[in-house]
């Protein structure tokens, strides 16, 4: 048996969502290792359309335990707000098979408050793109070790100083800002007030985890947004405020990294992404308006349209160096249906040097160029196929010419949103 860690390999929205449900009925524990409710996951279960941000996929599947780790942010509120919709779909989410790590930081309301007001003073280019939902100002607090932790809420004295603690920084800022200051007593207030109902998720769900993997459980490792969003590998600072790849697992969930037995990479057929920041193969034509309006590219989350392009295959590659992906879920390949010529990059070109990588500097990033390489496109269906032999042939040729250039074969096919419209070639539960 082995414990699978799912990551998405360019700047998220590759489908995670589907294929973590897929993988979810043969998994005992589903685990989100990272992120806030600024990312979403799309499933579609018999008909049935589920949107889920801050709860594990597995909640919608009967049996599973549902984890949040520590390395996640959690807003109280969001999540509260989100068990009661699934609630209200006919899925049941109780401490029972949802539980929530008590070193978790939480995100309040002022966090919220800070996020907006920062994103609103920039201008042009400079905007990030955050969604405003308060996640880049929750984990500064954390790593400035004056964030309140789920388990604070149990704590009244600690939650007090914790509180004190945390005001002290953020209404001098909000001062600065010439906004209004945070009452103490209100906010502790509205704490308590929430503490009753989200504290019997709380547990110590590192020694969980542990326990299940020493029983043999299978451990399926969800994490959200994509490797080219993360803080230290992505395309910084147009990136999202935490750790989005795979080492991330153990270290947000309290395990080991010997408790990941097989990275399992989300590639979208081609590339998108949300927000401001570099996109080599992004396509303003009306190829790239087909690509977005073929492929619905809006996000769960926020409704923005994504931008579209052609498959990045250096990008692809260096998430698949960074993550240590074994083998890849190739998503949304029926999108390219009907397309006569394709294009994939397979190189960069900065100031005349061809480079295989894409550069750290924020600088040098904006100045890449894409180096294509084309390949010819097929006038048949792949939506709904489940075996290779329905695929038309020149499909499985651009499939192979995507595997060469990234440099790993892939594991998962998905050809629709519906679950069993997947094709597998190697089992990640199986080492």
């Amino acid at each position: 048996m082995a414990n699978v860690v799912v990551v998405g390999s360019q700047w998220g929205d590759e489908g995670k969502g589907k294929i973590v449900d897929w993988l979810s009925h043969r998994a005992d524990v589903v685990v989100r290792f990272q992120g806030g409710h600024n990312a979403g996951h799309t499933l579609v279960i018999n008909g049935t359309t589920y949107k889920l941000s801050l709860l594990p996929s597995g909640v919608v599947r009967e049996g599973k335990l549902s984890i949040i780790g520590n390395g996640v942010v959690v807003d109280p509120w969001a999540l509260l707000e989100e068990i009661e919709t699934v609630r209200a779909q006919g899925i049941e989410v109780g401490p029972g098979n949802l539980r929530i790590a008590e070193n978790a930081p939480l995100i309040l309301p002022l966090h919220r408050d800070l996020d907006n007001a920062r994103e609103k003073a920039l201008s042009g280019s400079d905007k990030i793109g955050t969604t405003g939902r308060g996640i880049g100002p929750a984990y500064e607090d954390k790593v400035a070790r004056r964030a309140i932790r789920l388990g604070d809420l149990a704590e009244p004295e600690v939650l007090s100083q914790a509180v004190d603690r945390l005001l002290m920084h953020h209404n001098a800022l909000l001062r600065g800002l010439g906004m209004a200051e945070v009452e103490g007593p209100r906010l502790i207030a509205r704490l308590q007030e929430i503490a009753p109902r989200i504290l019997p998720y709380a547990g110590t769900v590192w020694k969980q985890l542990d326990e299940a993997r020493r029983a043999g459980k299978r451990i399926l490792f969800e994490g959200a947004q994509g490797t080219m969003l993360d803080i230290d590998h992505g395309t910084y600072p147009y990136v999202t405020s935490s750790n989005t790849v795979a080492g991330q697992a153990a270290i947000g969930s309290g395990q080991g990294p010997g408790a990941i037995d097989y990275v399992l990479g989300i590639t979208k057929a081609y590339t998108t992404r949300v927000g401001g920041g570099p996109f080599p193969s992004e396509l303003t034509d009306e190829v790239g308006k087909r690509l977005g309006e073929r492929g619905l590219e809006f996000g769960t989350v926020t409704g923005r349209p994504r931008r579209c392009g052609w498959f990045d295959a250096v990008l692809v590659r260096q998430a698949i160096k960074v993550n240590g992906i074994h083998g890849i879920a190739l998503t949304k390949l029926d999108v390219l249906d009907g397309m006569s010529e394709l294009k994939v990059c397979a190189g960069y070109s900065i100031d005349g040097e061809t480079i295989d990588h894409l550069p750290a500097s924020s600088a040098r990033q904006a100045r890449v160029e894409p180096v294509y390489r084309t390949v010819e496109g097929w006038s048949e269906s792949t939506r709904g196929a489940r075996s290779w032999a329905e695929l038309p042939a020149t499909a499985v040729k651009y499939i192979r010419f995507i595997e060469e250039l990234i440099e790993a074969p892939v594991a998962l096919l998905s050809t629709s949103p519906e679950r069993d419209d997947t094709i597998l070639v190697h089992d990640p539960f199986v080492d």
